[in-house]
C-alpha cells in the first residue's frame, strides 16, 4: 500500500525522551517487523491493539472545513511514547504500526478552488482513495483478531473504519459516535460530513447513535432525514448539559443499549470537546472527563470493536494539549477493554 509509512525504531528512538529510573511506553510497544505482509506481522504478534495514524485532512477541505486535521498523530505519538510503562499502561499488548500519509497529493488539493464543482469533486474524488486506504488496513486488522485504534484526520476516515470491520468480521456493524454534528450529510462526494450515510447506505452501518449533537449546528433537514430511520438514534448536548433534561450517564447506557447488541465502533470527535483545537472548535461542549468517561464506559464493552478519535487540529503551541487528550482516552479505551 503505497500511502502507508511504517513506524520505525529509528522514528521511535527520536521520541522517546527517556529518563533515569523510569520505564516509558514506547519502550514497550512493538513494531511492525514484516514488511512484505502485514496481515501476516499483525496475526503472528502477541497483541492486543493495532494503533496507526491518518495523516490528511483533504475530507475536512472537502466538506469546506478548516485544515490541519493531518498534525494530530504526529502531537499524539510524542506524548504516548513518554507516558510510563506501567501495569495500569501495559504498552507490550500494542503494536504501533505507522501513518498513512497524503502529504504530496495534500498540497495539489488544497490550491483548488471549491466553489467551482469541478474542482470541488476533485478533492472529494481523492477522499474516496483514502476510504480504500482506511478500510484496507482495518479490516486486516480485525481479520487477525486485534482491535484498531485510529488516530487523526477528518471525520470521513468513519467510513473506512466501518466498512473494514464489516468486512472483517462479515457482518454490518453498530456506531456510537461522540460529536456535535451528524455526519450524515447527502450523498454529494466524499467528505467529512457524510462518512455514515454512506456507510449505511452501502449497508456497512446497521444501529447509529449520535451522542451530543449541538442543536444550532443540524439543519432541519437532517433533523428529518434521522428522524425517519428506525436505527438512528440521538441525544442532544443541549438537552443533556445546558437544560439539563437527561441525564449524561443515563444517555450513555441508552446508547449502549442501541448499539451493544453486535459489534460496534467508538468515534470520537473533538469538535464535541470544548475549547479543543479542532476543524471546527466549541467554547461550549463536553469537557474533557467527559470525553474519557465516554471512551471508558463504552470500550469495557465486549463488542466494542474499535476505537477512533479524529477532527483534532493541533497548532504548535497546542500540540501537547491535544497529544496528551488523545493519549488519555487510547489508555483510557485499553484500561476499559483489557478489564
Amino acid at each position: 500500500m503505497q500511502h502507508l509509512i511504517l513506524f520505525t525504531e529509528k522514528e521511535k528512538r527520536a521520541l522517546l525522551n527517556k529518563r533515569k529510573s523510569e520505564s516509558k511506553f514506547g519502550e514497550h510497544i512493538k513494531l511492525p517487523t514484516n514488511l512484505t505482509n502485514i496481515y501476516e506481522d499483525i496475526n503472528n504478534l502477541d497483541v492486543d491493539y493495532v494503533l496507526f495514524g491518518i495523516k490528511e485532512d483533504i475530507g475536512v477541505y472537502g466538506n469546506l472545513g478548516n485544515p490541519g486535521t493531518s498534525k494530530a498523530w504526529d502531537a499524539t505519538l510524542k506524548v504516548l511514547l513518554n507516558i510510563q510503562e506501567n501495569s495500569l499502561t501495559n504498552p507490550k499488548r500494542v503494536l504501533i504500526l505507522g501513518h498513512l500519509d497524503y502529504s504530496e497529493k495534500r498540497e495539489e488539493l488544497l490550491k483548488l478552488d471549491l466553489s467551482k464543482k469541478k474542482e470541488r469533486f476533485q478533492v472529494r474524488d481523492f477522499v474516496e482513495n483514502i476510504d480504500k486506504d482506511v478500510s484496507h488496513i482495518v479490516a486486516t486488522i480485525v481479520k487477525a483478531g486485534k482491535n484498531p485504534i485510529i488516530i487523526g484526520g477528518g471525520h470521513n476516515n468513519a467510513y473506512g473504519n466501518i466498512k473494514g470491520t464489516s468486512l472483517g468480521k462479515n457482518d454490518k456493524i453498530n456506531v456510537v459516535n461522540f460529536d456535535a454534528h451528524t455526519d450524515f450529510r447527502a450523498e454529494e462526494g466524499r467528505h467529512s460530513g457524510n462518512g455514515f450515510t454512506y456507510a449505511f447506505a452501502e449497508g456497512f452501518l446497521k444501529n447509529y447513535f449520535i451522542f451530543g449533537l449541538h442543536e444550532n449546528y443540524t439543519s432541519d433537514t437532517i433533523f428529518k432525514t434521522i428522524k425517519k430511520i428506525k436505527s438512528i438514534k440521538f441525544n442532544t448536548y443541549e438537552a443533556i448539559e445546558v437544560r439539563k433534561e437527561l441525564d449524561f450517564k443515563s444517555e450513555m447506557k441508552i446508547a449502549l443499549e442501541h448499539v451493544s447488541g453486535k459489534s460496534f465502533g467508538i468515534e470520537i470527535d473533538c469538535d464535541a470537546i470544548r475549547n479543543i483545537p479542532s476543524s471546527a472548535m466549541t467554547p461550549s461542549g463536553f469537557s474533557a472527563k467527559k470525553a474519557r468517561q465516554f471512551v471508558h464506559y463504552f470500550g469495557k464493552h465486549e463488542n466494542a470493536a474499535y476505537l477512533h478519535i479524529c477532527e483534532a487540529a493541533p497548532t504548535k503551541k497546542t500540540a501537547t494539549k491535544v497529544g496528551k487528550l488523545i493519549t488519555y482516552m487510547i489508555t483510557d479505551f485499553m484500561r476499559a477493554n483489557g478489564n
